[in-house]
């Protein structure tokens, strides 16, 4: 009986620190926004703030940039650097930004 202890110990340890290092990724993709959109999406005057926006429009915004549907200076190359999944786990984080 001692031995299952440990183990099931050990599995809930792992899917935790699993669960940690997704939510780290999140945070470190949006950190590379912070550039122009401001630490966790509450950008500069001048610059769109993302804090607090709906997380569909976001989504549909950075699909638009990928695909070149919507024109840009950078946002174009920056979100063909992500996967769809990816953006609209990006898109999700800034949705639920307080504004």
């Amino acid at each position: 009986m001692k031995m299952k202890t440990p183990l099931a110990t050990a599995v809930l340890l792992g899917a935790a620190v699993l669960a940690h290092a997704q939510v780290d990724q999140v945070k470190v993709w949006a950190a590379a926004c912070a550039n122009c959109h401001g630490t966790n999406g509450h950008a500069q005057p001048g610059m769109e703030a993302l804090a607090g926006k709906d997380k569909d429009e976001l989504l549909q915004k950075l699909l638009d940039f990928k695909s070149g549907r919507k024109p840009a200076t950078v946002m174009h190359q920056l979100s063909k650097g992500y996967s769809d999944d990816e953006l609209r786990a990006l898109a999700a984080y800034f949705a639920a930004q307080k504004k």
